[in-house]
């Protein structure tokens, strides 16, 4: 018989485990509040250490009766049963103090964010990732960081680091990403690497000598490889051609030398190639856009020869192509002329034969030829090549004449076409030419005489018609030029009075027909002028009389038939438009079109003319009339009206105010508030002159755009910019950011203008395709061109370009050579530029000095070439505020202890600000 145990031994049994299980919770519990408390302390004395600062208010003790759990805090990160501290981040907080060691009593952290800080690091060795980039350490990098063996991420890029790269640091097998770019470190790169894992490595713009070491060729997993900006010499490892993830490669400006590995782009990703500013040697690889990726081929100013690689022609990925100053040769292959996304065409200084294209990829923005050998004439298709904004092709053989298409580009802001064998007259009807600001066709056979047409283009600043065989006279009409050089022609007749005075004493030289009623010219002095005959005076007379005669009687016999069509014809007009108000108004639509007159025109841009109208009340209103003569897509026009609609609730001092839209099947008319000083560029740039009617008063063209005026202006469009981004219920990209497109008030308050046009004059289907290019040439974003994916931080790179604009006085497409404003800014902050030393003499004073150098900075770090490295428009309109605040005129600062912009703030014995990226 099978004997049970008593039910009493079963339920003691039971209640013993239960026992023991509850104790175990009870110790388990008991240890993580006790982990919690010990963090939760440690926290608040980080925060006692930093000085107790503002923007760790949140930061409070435990008591009872608060529910304050630091893993809800921002700045904090917890493990999911919310009980351990594993990230921190306290970044961009203007921290100046060390970091503590106690910060090591978080024993389960495994994040640390200190960037953008003033910070020395102390040594942190259980870290997998260690971001200090611009937190203006400096030193050494000890010897021991080797030891932080669970390293995989480290940046400390942007500092003022010296001394060598340790030894250990390429030992560190975990380590994917290296970041160290933008310091002062010297020596040779390690030539023992085990960090075999490396995916990103960034030694960019220091000062490291010696030969890259041939062991970075086994990084099979890089994509990311930066050593440009240094003092690199010998050449470039042949086994980097076979690395097989490679996709951005970048070794410009060092001395390296010798050829370029063969199979570059072979067996790889290749993406960017840039290797310019060196002394390379022989062909370029064959194989460079082999898998269909390159984006941008990059290696002027090296001695490069042969021809071209024919699979180039075949590379509809490419974006830039920057080869000038090498020796190149031959022709270049056909398809790069046609390149369906090719923006930058730059060949200059080689030695390439061949003629021109009959076509043109309508993706080129820039085409710059010149110093080659090329010949023929300029085709008459030139009027397809509708984009393209440059155009230089000076010293070469082109001959022929200059055909009448070329003046239909709209977009043309220079053309270049001296040192050619260019015959014939010049086209006397200029078709669009509205944006030409350069036109040198210095030493041609040019002849016959200069057209009027010329004195029509609004914004010509430099002409150079010299050293060809242009006859009569100077147009009268001649656009206030900042460089006019018309020398060794054979004009004849009397120098406009415009024109004499010092600044042109050499504009019209080796003209014996010219004279002048100043000396100052070197011509020879002008007689009296000469009585017009009595024949002469008889015969005008004789003529002005009849033809007011005979308009007399036609005005007479056509009046009736005038009165009587006009009751009829006006009823129809009127009927024919459409008025939307978004406010209330005191005028109709038929008081704007009455107004629409030659004479009221004030301007022109991309979307159509403006004009300046009297009105009841308001005095004057702008209205931009858009389209013309041509009747609306409908959906184009029902997409243009909604958009309108939504842009119409936008109220902001800083934004230009749109009253109404008035509307027929042809045109659309966009009724805004009047601005009585006009747009940005005109004074910046010294665009006004006499017929400009942009003022009610005379005495405005009088008042000097100084310093503290171009910064209130930058203030108020930031902040116009950034109530747009930041404070609509959907942000709202302006696409256009620009200076003519900055309006100012009777006391220089900035406007924005034409938000949301560039997109909504786009025709349905055309947002996304390569050819269609959203903002203006200097302006635009370089990812734009790349991807055409519009985000805010386009019109950050917009906004920064106005910057440099405003401290430098350059225009945003005056670079120097070869290079936009943007691009100038950065070369010149890479090679250590003093930066006074380019800014704008005009406004520059001791008392603004430090002001100048902080927004100069605050533009260049706008434009930097990764968009993801810009600040947002709010954190620039704090910046610009802060500075304002900062070097306040003639008051105290209203700022505290917090009070410097921790991107922007340098030491005193710095004179330069460290960037991000490479062009």
């Amino acid at each position: 018989m099978k004997i049970s145990k008593p039910s009493w031994y079963s339920h003691t049994l039971t209640l013993f485990f239960f026992i023991i299980i509850i104790m175990m919770s009870h110790v388990a519990n008991s240890q993580s509040h006790q982990l919690y408390d010990e963090e939760h302390a440690v926290l608040m004395k980080i925060k006692q250490y930093l000085r107790n600062p503002p923007f760790l208010s949140h930061w409070t003790q435990q008591s009872s009766t608060s529910n304050n759990n630091h893993c809800s805090w921002p700045e904090i990160n917890c493990t999911t049963n919310g009980n351990s501290v594993i990230s921190l981040t306290l970044s961009n907080s203007n921290i100046t103090q060390a970091i503590p060691t106690f910060i090591c009593e978080l024993k389960n952290l495994t994040f640390i964010d200190f960037s953008f800080n003033f910070i020395p690091v102390s040594k942190l060795t259980k870290l997998k990732l260690f971001h200090v980039y611009a937190t203006n350490l400096v030193g050494e990098i000890p010897e021991n960081i080797g030891e932080m063996v669970d390293l995989e991420n480290l940046d400390m890029s942007q500092n003022g680091l010296t001394g060598g790269i340790p030894s250990g640091l390429f030992l560190l097998k975990n380590l994917t990403i290296l970041y160290l770019f933008q310091n002062s470190l010297s020596g040779e790169i390690p030539k023992v690497v085990e960090a075999l894992n490396l995916v990103d490595l960034d030694l960019a713009q220091n000062n490291l000598t010696g030969k890259i070491p041939e062991v970075l060729g086994k990084l099979k997993n890089i994509t990311w490889l930066n050593l440009s900006l240094n003092k690199l010499s010998g050449e470039i490892p042949e086994a980097f051609g076979s690395l097989p993830a490679m996709v951005d490669f970048r070794m410009f400006s060092n001395n390296l030398s010798g050829t370029l590995p063969s199979k570059f782009g072979r067996y790889s990703r290749l993406e960017t190639f840039l290797v310019s500013s060196n002394i390379l040697s022989g062909n370029l690889p064959e194989n460079l856009c082999y898998n269909g990726r390159l984006l941008n081929l990059t290696v002027y100013d090296n001695n490069l020869s042969g021809e071209l690689p024919k699979s180039l022609g075949n590379c509809n990925s490419l974006l830039d192509l920057k080869i000038y100053n090498n020796k190149f040769s031959g022709n270049i292959p056909s398809g790069l002329w046609t390149s369906l996304n090719l923006s930058n065409f730059m060949v200059s200084h080689n030695n390439f034969t061949g003629e021109l294209p009959e076509m043109l990829s309508s993706s080129i923005l820039r085409l710059e030829i010149s110093f080659n050998q090329l010949s023929g004439r300029i085709p008459a298709t030139v009027s397809s090549w509708s984009n393209v904004v440059v155009f230089d092709a000076s010293k070469n053989n082109l001959n022929g004449s200059i055909p009448q298409e070329l003046t239909s580009l709209p977009k043309l802001t220079t053309l270049l076409l001296d040192q050619n064998q260019l015959t014939g007259p010049l086209p006397s009807d200029i078709i669009h030419w509205e944006n030409l600001v350069t036109l040198n066709l210095r030493q041609n056979q040019l002849s016959g005489q200069i057209p009027d047409a010329l004195g029509r283009l609004p914004v010509l600043s430099q002409l150079d018609l010299s050293e060809n065989q242009f006859t009569g006279q100077v147009p009268s009409q001649l656009p206030r030029l900042t460089n006019l050089n018309l020398s060794s022609n054979h004009l004849t007749g009397k120098v406009p009075y415009e024109f004499e005075n010092s600044a042109f004493d050499t504009s019209f030289l080796d003209n014996p027909g010219l004279c002048s009623d100043t000396p100052e010219l070197n011509l020879a002095l002008c007689n009296s002028t000469p009585q017009r005959s009595g024949k002469g005076s008889s015969w005008s007379v004789s003529l002005i009389t009849s033809l007011v005669v005979a308009a007399f009687l036609m005005a007479l016999l056509a009046t009736l038939l005038i009165m009587r069509l006009y009751r009829k014809r006006k009823q129809e007009f009127d009927n024919s438009w459409k008025l939307i108000s978004f406010q209330r108004l005191n005028f109709t639509e038929s008081d704007i079109l009455s107004s629409l007159t030659e004479q009221n025109i004030i301007g022109s841009g991309g979307y159509g003319a403006i004009y300046r109208c009297p009105v009841d009340d308001f005095g004057y209103v702008a209205v931009k009339k858009i389209w013309n003569d041509r009747k609306l897509d409908q959906k184009l026009k029902s997409s243009f009206r909604a958009e309108v609609n939504a842009l119409s609730n936008i109220r902001h001092t800083n934004i230009v105010r749109l009253l109404c839209c008035i509307s027929n099947e042809e045109s659309m008319l966009l009724v805004y508030e009047y601005m009585e000083n006009s747009s940005l560029d005109k004074w910046l740039h010294k665009k006004y002159n006499k017929a400009s009617n942009f003022s009610s008063s005379a005495a405005v063209h009088h008042v000097f755009l100084d310093w503290p005026k171009r910064l209130q202006i930058a203030i108020g469009v930031a902040q116009g910019l950034s109530y747009m981004h930041h404070d609509c219920s959907q942000p709202i990209v302006h696409r256009d950011v620009k200076t003519s497109n900055i309006l100012l008030d009777a006391q220089f308050n900035a406007k924005v203008a034409d938000f949301g046009l560039a997109r909504m004059l786009l025709k349905p289907g055309q947002l996304n395709t390569m050819s269609t290019v959203i903002g203006s040439f200097g302006y635009i974003a370089p990812e734009y061109t790349q991807t055409r994916r519009i985000t805010e931080k386009i019109d950050v790179f917009s906004f920064g370009v106005v910057l440099l604009e405003l401290t430098t006085g350059k225009e945003a497409n005056d670079g120097d050579q070869h290079l936009s404003l943007a691009e100038w800014a950065w070369r010149h902050i890479q090679i250590g530029s003093n930066i006074e030393e380019l800014l704008d003499k005009d406004v520059m004073e001791p008392s603004y000095l430090d002001e100048m150098c902080t927004v100069f900075k605050l533009g260049v770090m706008c434009t930097s070439t990764l968009a993801s490295t810009r600040p947002s428009m709010k954190e620039v309109l704090q910046m610009l505020q802060l500075c304002r605040d900062q070097f306040d005129y003639g008051g105290d600062s209203k700022l505290g202890h917090y009070d410097v912009v921790p991107l922007l703030k340098d030491s005193k014995s710095e004179t330069r600000l460290d960037v991000v990226d490479t062009l």
